[in-house]
């Protein structure tokens, strides 16, 4: 296919808009290297930890690593789709989407051989409810794209990726991180490394609620399979979650799993309201409502 003109040296590049805005937060804040996290401290403590407390770590992160390495594998289809409309501006912030996912990889790869000292298969850590989320819901999502570019495939994508994979999932997984080592003062170049992950992420999410609440603006009728759609998907997080507490007869570090049920939800219900806003007002949210901690 031939090109007839270009944004750029045409109308020019729209910088008011939330893709831009984000592309702009990518250049600032997310210019951070795997390989530069000090992770001498990580490797100390990880050496003191209980068998069962390393254990749930390393089942926590084979959770990510897979995680991180299927997000990178499947988003190509849905920049195709972008650059194929044309909308250089969402397309501009996902060149900023893939290699920040392509870093998160790396670094939790980092963690596994150098921190844990793993070079075995983790598989076994990837639970039923994990597989059918991770293993298929995700890629046959975006790979659905590479053939159907419909606003109803987008729209499902997006859900799948932006706000039940990293708004639900990875959030909860973050918030476990935390739960974990920050009280103890444990890890702390892996905590660190997390919290530019979270910084990423918000910004991978913000631009998913933006695309469905965009193409909920065209097309109102996108409502109902989105909605559908929903209930399906929100059953696995929460299955992951429950799987995840019953491999431990006594749970390390104290953990709870209604909280964690809580937390998981909560995160669904401030992306679903924003949804809500966005079906009821004809899309019309301000940016910073986009990114919801």
């Amino acid at each position: 296919m031939s090109h007839t003109e270009f944004a750029s040296t045409s109308r020019g590049l729209q910088r008011d808009t939330l893709p831009m805005r984000l592309f702009e937060k990518a250049k600032r804040l997310g210019i951070w290297n795997p390989s530069a996290i000090d992770l001498r401290r990580d490797r100390q403590d990880w050496a003191r930890l209980r068998d069962e407390e390393r254990d749930l770590i390393l089942r926590l992160t084979a959770l990510f690593q897979a995680g991180e390495e299927a997000v990178t594998l499947d988003l190509l289809p849905l920049v195709a789709t972008i650059a194929a409309e044309g909308r250089i501006e969402e397309e501009l912030f996902l060149t900023s989407f893939l290699w920040e996912e392509a870093k998160h990889t790396d670094f939790f790869s980092r963690f596994l051989t150098e921190v844990a000292e793993i070079s075995g298969d983790l598989a076994h850590y990837h639970t039923p409810a994990y597989r059918d989320l991770i293993y298929r819901a995700l890629p046959d999502a975006m790979q659905r794209l590479t053939h159907d570019r419909s606003a109803e495939a987008q729209a499902l994508a997006a859900l799948t990726y932006n706000m039940i994979v990293e708004g639900v999932l990875a959030e909860t997984g973050y918030h476990a991180y935390a739960t974990m080592l920050e009280a103890q003062d444990l890890l702390p170049g892996t905590r660190s490394a997390i919290r530019l992950l979270k910084q990423d992420e918000s910004r991978h999410i913000a631009y998913g609620i933006f695309v469905i609440g965009r193409l909920l603006n065209a097309e109102p009728q996108l409502w109902e399979p989105i909605e559908a759609r929903l209930g399906e998907l929100i059953i696995m997080p929460m299955a992951i979650i429950d799987e995840a507490f019953a491999c431990y007869d006594v749970m390390p570090f104290g953990l709870r799993a209604e909280e964690f049920f809580d937390y998981a939800m909560g995160q669904f219900q401030k992306r679903l309201a924003l949804l809500e806003r966005a079906r009821d007002h004809a899309g019309a949210l301000d940016d910073s409502e986009y990114e919801v901690e």
